[in-house]
């Protein structure tokens, strides 16, 4: 082994002893094998005791946002130390707490486009888990065809003044920002529109939430009328917003890609267990369901393979890239086939909505099933991604231009 590499491993493994220590003296004892300790974080209600305690901690310590450049707060982590992170907070059952579209979307988003004001004003907060963001990009009559958006941002002097709606704005009911693609120039489609960050809390801002099939409201319809946009908060140049706006779509694609858990975490054999579909070998009994279980894991091993391998090749790449729309179709589609063969297996147990006759598992899979259908949808649809696949990847003549 050359002596470089000797020095790498041996500073992984300084780092692996400091992480340990640093999680054994900060992660509250209560919350070792919470199972829902994850979910806790991803939804409305702000965590409370213990969890918002560990969520402090994590934010004090920058290592919600490892690889964050630490003049913003983040923990300033290598990828491999990243790694190293993640290995020994799964190893104690700690998550990491500073979640959602700040984290996974928009910070890192700004990093890269943002001012310098702009990235000293909202990088610290959203590090520390103080923020929460929402998006700002689909409307009733732009989805699919998102640079067809209408809604009006408008120079009043000394700030932007905002007009029009946003549909499936998930969070919004509970955003502090919203990150927010809109028109500024309306003779012009892509080279017309503008990236603005606004305040939630202001007059002129009002979500409505939609309850979805699964029976929860993760998503809003957001209306806008004359909502103030300072000057200092529009990112990047005027009309150059989607180039800004691509970016941070292969970053949410690249979450989305990375494999969102759908039929719940347990591997499928496991769960083939509890139904008695396993033979006293281990193995299952339909050589059917076996195959389809067999492959679903192995697509979903390839697929976190080469996600790992498309993350390392785009590190440091500034243009958006097409690579995250084929992770996207795939991550999503492998993560749907899991909750369908999780409701197979619970056979007349999955289709369970509500009642003392159904475990929570099964609730679960049930919601986790119908909820997982939008994912093929929300963050560019699969057929839009395919279309990117096909023109930018493959390199094929643009089916949806005339001749």
């Amino acid at each position: 082994m050359a002596d470089g590499a000797m020095t790498v491993d041996a500073e992984l493994e300084g780092f692996r002893k400091e992480a340990r220590a640093w999680l054994e003296a900060n992660f509250p004892a209560s919350l070792r094998g919470d199972p829902d300790l994850a979910e806790a974080y991803m939804g409305g209600e702000k965590p409370t005791g213990d969890r918002a305690l560990w969520k402090q901690r994590m934010g004090a310590k920058g290592w919600g946002a490892p690889t964050w450049p630490t003049a913003y707060g983040g923990g300033g982590l290598s990828a491999q130390q990243a790694r190293v992170l993640q290995q020994e907070m799964a190893a104690i059952g700690a998550v990491n707490p500073i979640v959602g579209m700040g984290t996974s979307m928009f910070g890192p988003t700004l990093l890269e486009y943002g001012t310098e004001d702009q990235k000293q004003r909202h990088i610290p907060p959203i590090v520390r888990g103080e923020i929460r963001w929402c998006q700002g990009y689909s409307e009733p009559g732009a989805g699919s065809d998102l640079a067809s958006l209408s809604t009006k941002c408008e120079d009043a002097g000394d700030h932007w003044v905002v007009n029009g709606q946003k549909i499936w704005t998930s969070g919004a009911q509970w955003a502090d920002w919203c990150f927010c693609l809109v028109r500024t120039d309306p003779t012009k489609k892509h080279e017309g529109i503008s990236f603005v960050l606004i305040n939630m809390h202001q007059p002129g801002v009002e979500t409505r939430p939609i309850k979805l099939i699964a029976g929860n409201s993760p998503f809003c319809e957001t209306f806008f009328t004359n909502a103030r946009v300072e000057k200092n908060d529009m990112v990047g140049p005027l009309h150059g917003g989607w180039t800004v706006a691509k970016r941070l779509l292969q970053h949410e694609r690249s979450g989305q890609g990375g494999g969102r858990v759908m039929g719940g975490a347990r591997a499928l054999p496991e769960v083939a267990g509890d139904y008695g579909l396993r033979e006293t070998d281990g193995g299952l009994a339909d050589a059917d369901l076996r195959t389809r279980v067999a492959q679903n894991a192995i697509d979903a091993k390839a697929h976190g393979l080469t996600l790992q391998r498309a993350m390392a090749e785009a590190r440091g790449n500034l243009n958006p890239g097409a690579t995250t729309s084929i992770m996207k179709n795939s991550g999503t589609q492998i993560g749907q086939r899991k909750a369908e063969l999780t409701l197979e297996i619970m056979g007349a147990q999955g289709l369970g909505w509500e009642g003392e006759d159904f475990s929570p598992d099964e609730l679960a899979a049930v919601r986790g099933w119908l909820s997982g259908k939008a994912t093929t949808i929300y963050g560019g649809s699969q057929e839009v991604q395919s279309n990117i696949i096909s023109k930018r990847i493959l390199g094929l003549p643009d089916s949806t231009r005339s001749a």
